[in-house]
């Protein structure tokens, strides 16, 4: 058949013999690929009568979305937390390593520190496309200093902030510059926060609350001031009660505004929280259960002690303690296990496993028109699995950038 590339001469990929995860459940369909982008094989035939120039045999594999994870503190001895000279090359190993987990874009996630800490590492953080040197960084998170001391978990209490002068200088203050930022945890009872969530949502930037003690209605505030995310639902917040259900409350809310999705992060980690509370939130709220590994830089590393910002961790088979304590201080989970370990706990099927971690913090994050799924132009970032959901490739704009070995 003569091929007619008028639209583009790149070379086309069609990925065979596979199930791919569109419109929420696994279909037995050839993958096309053109340009880092996922093709209309009809638009192909038809409009240019053109064809595949490399065929990829996925021996039955899964194709899903590249996965995105939203809160990860560092790991394989990186803390992103910790200024250096050379923060970008901490991050670009990081996001080398988590390619082998399906991770394919990624939050670096800075936990509370002092401003001069934030004014030295968030201007070494860039917004950037991924490859065969790593998974994409979408931009940061920044999880505290503007949070509750009651609920401050492993942040170091002596650089918890408030809102003293009421809005984003407090924010330029500790941070320094919001370039680069897409997400920023906050409490949303702190005096001056809702005019903070409303400032950061006109700036595009992602308003998630935690490390609280929130009652229901002032999440609710800070959610019809534009607040869209929990940070792990659950920890660091009041626990649920009948009378106030506080921030867990939103999750069935009917303050809600009409059209609005409020998205919450599970560490479904089999530590952070019980298979039963972790079974409640995705039956209440299905559709807004966003995975997240929260993994610290001792994720990869043996037992014993390591660094988180300002704090010593102490690793202790899958747990980490803040030395000396029984405080939890982020995980050491791998993305991809927390995908298999949240089907497990939940019963939940493969589709809603792997759509909580790729088309949900796509959506969280509005990049669901270009990640997240595997729909005709987005972004071919894909994870090839087996029927375990263990990672066998990835791919990253349709390019190969890991391959399980033999």
């Amino acid at each position: 058949m003569p091929s007619n590339k008028s639209v583009s001469d790149a070379p086309i990929t069609q990925f065979i013999n596979c199930r791919i995860l569109r419109d929420h459940r696994l279909q037995r369909e050839d993958l096309w690929v053109r340009d880092g982008r996922i093709l209309d094989p009809e638009k192909l035939f038809f409009d240019e009568q053109g064809y595949a120039d490399k065929r990829v045999d996925c021996e039955g594999s899964i194709i899903a979305p590249g996965f995105i994870d939203v809160q990860i503190n560092g790991g394989y001895g990186i803390d992103f937390s910790q200024a250096s000279e050379d923060v970008s090359s901490g991050v670009s190993f990081v996001a080398k390593k988590i390619l082998e987990h399906g991770v394919t874009s990624f939050l670096p996630t800075l936990v509370t520190s002092p401003p001069s800490v934030y004014h030295k590492v968030l201007p070494q953080i860039k917004v950037h496309n991924g490859g065969v040197h790593g998974a994409g960084v979408l931009g940061c998170h920044l999880e505290g200093p503007f949070i509750s001391v009651e609920k401050k978990g492993a942040h170091p209490e002596q650089f918890l902030r408030t809102f003293k002068s009421g809005g984003i200088k407090d924010l330029r203050e500790a941070y320094g510059s919001l370039d680069n930022v897409a997400m920023v945890t906050l409490a949303p009872e702190l005096a001056s926060s809702q005019s903070v969530v409303r400032e950061l949502c006109q700036r595009g930037i992602t308003v998630s609350l935690g490390h609280s003690v929130a009652n229901l209605s002032q999440a609710e505030e800070a959610v019809q001031h534009g607040a869209s995310f929990i940070t792990h639902l659950f920890n660091a917040m009041l626990p649920f009660h009948h009378r106030d259900p506080g921030i867990v409350g939103l999750l069935t809310s009917d303050q809600v505004p009409a059209g609005r999705t409020v998205y919450y992060g599970m560490i479904a980690d089999g530590i952070h929280t019980n298979p039963a509370a972790l079974r409640i939130a995705h039956r209440a709220h299905p559709s807004g259960l966003v995975l997240v590994t929260d993994a610290i830089m001792a994720m990869g590393l043996p037992p014993g002690h390591h660094t988180l910002g300002q704090q010593v961790i102490e690793i202790q088979g899958l747990h980490a303690y803040v030395a000396g304590t029984t405080t939890l201080s982020g995980s050491i989970a791998t993305m991809d296990m927390c995908v298999r370990h949240f089907k497990h706990a939940s019963g939940c099927s493969v589709e809603e496993a792997l759509e909580a971690a790729s088309l949900h913090p796509a959506q969280l994050l509005g990049i669901s028109h270009r990640k997240g799924n595997l729909d005709y132009r987005s972004d071919a970032d894909l994870v090839l699995l087996d029927d375990a959901l263990s990672v066998k490739a990835t791919y990253i704009s349709g390019e190969e950038v890991w391959r399980k070995g033999p």
